[in-house]
């Protein structure tokens, strides 16, 4: 090495890192043209932790305080470069930088529908959102897993392989889960607790820790929730109960109208008009007050009417139009043989 290049090369006597911005999870102390100098000062702060890297190799890992760098520090160094001959020129290693806060208020949810298997639906697919909070718990399996020798590592970049991990987890924990889903639907607690457990192992072999998790809405898909409607009619059949004297038939006539209305020509193309709304309506009235209602003594029947009154009232049919000639005889001859008989 010349002269020259010995007065321009630069050493670092200070290695630290002020966390300017947020969102950086791993962050390389800049080694371009540098140096470490023999006895030179790590500064590692609160919610820190240095990683020293030699040659792709991890030296030494640092945690919160300040330390010297020397052989004595350094020992895995010292094997590496034959310090213990007291070589004593400055080195040239890489030291990573890791913020171990806890990255709170991270949203999570699935973009598209994630099929599990159900012990009462058999598969279904489901959609469910929340919050959850993680830290880098093991420094040394982020950085060989996930940052590696990136300047800068971000949250928004740790979060795109979790997302994954996430969404693959759930699945697995819910379809294992001997727990019917509409009860974890249900209790989102539960549902939470059953993901947080698999969740927690699955995030620790890449070195993070999850702090906190949580599910905030589930969201069922157009055939499950048509299956609950179907379990929730099975019920309300079975609680009117057959001993009720049209609760049954108020049901169908509750279930009919909507129906009804979603054919073309609505309930007034049963030939009825409005005033077929009006009769079910009435129906239903009745219905409900004949299943609920104590019951109610027998009504006396009406006087007979005369057969001359039903012979009035029989002429008057016919005069209508309401009936026709040889219904008008027929009839007639009938009630004048009760007459005379």
């Amino acid at each position: 090495m010349s002269l020259g290049s010995f007065i321009k090369k630069q050493f670092l006597d200070v290695l630290q890192w002020n966390e300017e911005g947020e969102g950086v999870l791993a962050w390389r102390h800049p080694m371009e043209d540098y140096e470490i100098q023999n006895g030179a000062t790590l500064v590692v702060r609160e919610s820190q932790v240095a990683v020293f890297v030699d040659e792709g190799r991890i030296a030494d890992v640092f945690g919160p305080g300040t330390h010297r760098l020397t052989t004595s520090t350094l020992p895995v160094l010292t094997n590496l470069k034959n310090w213990d001959k007291l070589f004593a020129s400055p080195f040239k290693s890489d030291v990573y930088f890791f913020s171990t806060r806890v990255q709170t208020g991270r949203k999570w949810g699935t973009p598209q529908p994630v099929t599990i298997r159900d012990k009462d639906f058999d598969m279904i697919r489901v959609r469910a959102f929340g919050m959850y909070s993680y830290r880098i718990a093991d420094p040394r399996l982020f950085f060989t897993e996930i940052s590696g020798t990136r300047a800068a590592y971000t949250r928004e970049e740790v979060e795109d392989q979790l997302r994954g991990l996430m969404l693959a987890t759930m699945a697995n924990s819910l379809g294992s889960s001997k727990i019917a889903f509409l009860d974890m639907a249900a209790n989102q607690t539960l549902m939470a607790q059953q993901i947080r457990g698999d969740l927690a192992a699955a995030f620790a072999r890449y070195g993070v820790g999850l702090d906190e998790f949580n599910v905030a809405s589930v969201s069922l898909p157009e055939e499950l929730q048509a299956a609950l409607d179907e379990r929730i009619s099975a019920g309300m059949k079975a609680s009117l109960g057959a001993d009720k004297i049209g609760g049954f038939t108020q049901f169908q006539v509750a279930s009919s109208i909507p129906l009804a209305a979603q054919n073309e020509g609505g309930i007034a193309g049963i030939g009825a008009g409005a005033g077929a709304g009006i009769a079910i309506g009435q129906a239903m009235a009745q219905g409900m007050q004949g299943a609920f209602a104590p019951p109610q003594p027998p009504a006396v029947p009406a006087a007979s009417e005369s057969i001359e009154d039903r012979l009035a009232k029989l002429k008057g049919l016919l005069d209508k139009g309401l009936i026709s000639q040889g219904d008008y005889d027929s009839t007639k001859a009938e009630l004048l043989k009760k007459l005379i008989g």
